[in-house]
C-alpha cells in the first residue's frame, strides 16, 4: 500500500441525509463515489469517515433531530448504519468496487494496542482493493467513551495510516474570516496556524455535531502528522479531485514542515484528557531545550483517574500547556508516591522501579505546534 497517496475524506451528515425527509441524498453518493472510482483508477487509497447514520435512523424510531435525546440517537445509529451502509454499497457496485464498515470508539484511538490492531485492519482492507467506511459507534458509545465528532475522527484516522491529504465536505466553501452571514466575510483560501481563526468559528449544523471549530481542531491534528487538510463545499461535480487539484475555492491548511513521528504524533494528538499533572514554570522551559524524564518530586499538582500507559497533560504553574506524555503509573500510585515524598518508591508500591512518572522519550513538548488545552480547575496540590 502506498501510504503517501492515501486519502481520508470525512463526509458531513447534512451531505449524506436530505433534511427534511432524512433519507439517503442518493445523488450526492453518486457524485462522491464516482470521484473516489476516478482516484483509485490514478492509484490513490481512499478512506470514508462517514458521518449520517443517526440522520438516517432518526425517522425509523419516530423522533427528529429537535427532539432526540441520547438513547435516541443511539438507536438511530443502529438504525441508519445499515441505510448508510447499503447506499454506500449499491453505489460502490456500479463503480466496481466493494466497501467495508469500520466502526470505531474513543479506546481504539487514546489506547496504542488497539490504535495499532485498527491501523492494520485498515491497512490491510486497502491491499484487498476495499475502501474502508468508518465512523463512530453511536450505537454504543456513551459520553465518557464517544470521541463526539467526526472530523477529529477522520483526522486520527488520516494520522493513522500516514495519509498525504485530508479532505473534509461539508456544506461551505470553507473556514471564513468572521461569521459567513456577515456580508463582509472572506474565505480563508490557505491557513498556517489554525489558532488565528478559533474566534471566528462558531456555529454547526442541524444535522451535524461539529461546526468549524471542531474542523479546525481536526486540521490542527493532521497538520501535526504532515497531511495537508482542505475544507471544502461537497455540493459539486468531482467533490473530491476538483479540490486535490486547486480547481475551486476552498480553505488549505498547510501540513507543518518537521511533522512528528507516528509515536510522537500518537501522544500528542488527544481526543480526551485522561489526566494531567503541574510542574514549575522554570523546569518546563528547561524541558524545551533538554528533555528530561518527569519524577515525582516534580509534580505540584495532579487531576484526574488514570491508569499505567494513558497521556498526561503537563501544566506549568501558569496553567499554560506545556507538553504531553505517557504515565509509566496509575494516578492513584502517583498520589501515594507525591503525598509520602520521603518514603522509597519500592517501598510505597510493592515492586522495583525508577520512579519516572514520565519518561524523556515519552514526552513531546508542545512549542505552539499544538492548539492547546486549558488547565482543569481544581487541581490536587501534591
Amino acid at each position: 500500500m502506498a501510504e503517501n497517496r492515501s486519502i481520508v475524506v470525512k463526509i458531513g451528515s447534512a451531505l449524506l441525509a436530505n433534511s427534511d425527509l432524512l433519507t439517503p441524498r442518493f445523488s450526492f453518493i453518486q457524485r462522491l463515489l464516482e470521484d473516489v472510482a476516478q482516484l483509485r483508477s490514478e492509484g490513490y487509497n481512499v478512506i470514508l469517515c462517514s458521518s449520517g447514520a443517526v440522520a438516517l435512523g432518526l425517522k425509523t424510531v419516530g423522533e427528529t433531530p429537535e427532539t432526540a435525546g441520547v438513547s435516541d440517537k443511539q438507536a438511530a445509529a443502529a438504525c441508519g448504519m445499515p441505510l448508510l451502509l447499503n447506499a454506500y454499497k449499491q453505489v460502490g457496485h456500479e463503480y466496481g468496487f466493494e466497501i467495508a464498515q469500520v466502526l470505531l470508539t474513543l479506546g481504539d484511538f487514546e489506547d496504542h494496542r488497539r490504535f495499532l490492531n485498527t491501523r492494520n485492519t485498515v491497512h490491510r482492507l486497502l491491499e484487498a482493493g476495499v475502501v474502508p467506511i468508518v465512523n463512530e459507534n453511536d450505537s454504543i458509545t456513551t459520553e465518557e467513551i464517544r470521541v463526539g465528532d467526526n472530523d477529529r475522527l477522520a483526522a486520527k484516522v488520516a494520522q493513522m495510516v500516514g495519509a498525504k491529504d485530508f479532505v473534509i465536505l461539508t456544506c461551505v466553501e470553507g473556514l471564513y474570516d468572521r461569521n459567513p452571514d456577515d456580508p463582509e466575510a472572506k474565505l480563508v483560501e490557505e491557513v498556517g496556524d489554525v489558532g488565528e481563526y478559533m474566534e471566528a468559528t462558531t456555529g454547526k449544523s442541524t444535522l451535524g455535531t461539529g461546526g468549524m471549530t471542531t474542523k479546525l481542531k481536526a486540521a490542527n491534528m493532521a497538520q501535526e502528522a504532515g497531511c495537508t487538510t482542505y475544507i471544502a463545499n461537497g455540493e459539486h461535480e468531482r467533490p473530491l479531485s476538483a479540490v486535490l487539484s486547486g480547481e475551486r475555492r476552498c480553505t488549505k491548511c498547510l501540513p507543518h514542515p518537521n511533522p512528528l513521528s507516528g509515536k510522537d504524533s500518537w501522544i500528542a494528538n488527544r481526543l480526551q484528557m485522561a489526566g494531567s499533572i503541574e510542574i514549575s514554570k522554570e523546569l518546563a522551559d528547561e524541558l524545551v531545550t533538554e528533555k528530561r524524564s518527569i519524577r515525582r518530586e516534580d509534580i505540584l499538582a495532579m487531576d484526574g483517574d488514570f491508569t499505567r500507559g494513558d497521556v498526561l497533560h503537563l501544566y506549568d504553574s501558569e496553567g499554560v500547556e506545556r507538553a504531553r506524555g505517557l504515565s509509566d503509573f496509575t494516578s492513584e500510585e502517583i498520589r501515594v508516591m507525591t503525598f509520602n515524598p520521603d518514603t522509597p518508591e519500592e517501598q510505597l508500591l510493592g515492586y522495583r522501579t525508577k520512579g519516572e512518572v514520565i519518561r524523556a522519550n515519552n514526552l513531546v513538548m508542545l512549542e505552539n505546534r499544538h492548539l492547546l488545552w486549558d488547565a482543569p480547575e481544581g487541581m490536587t496540590p501534591a
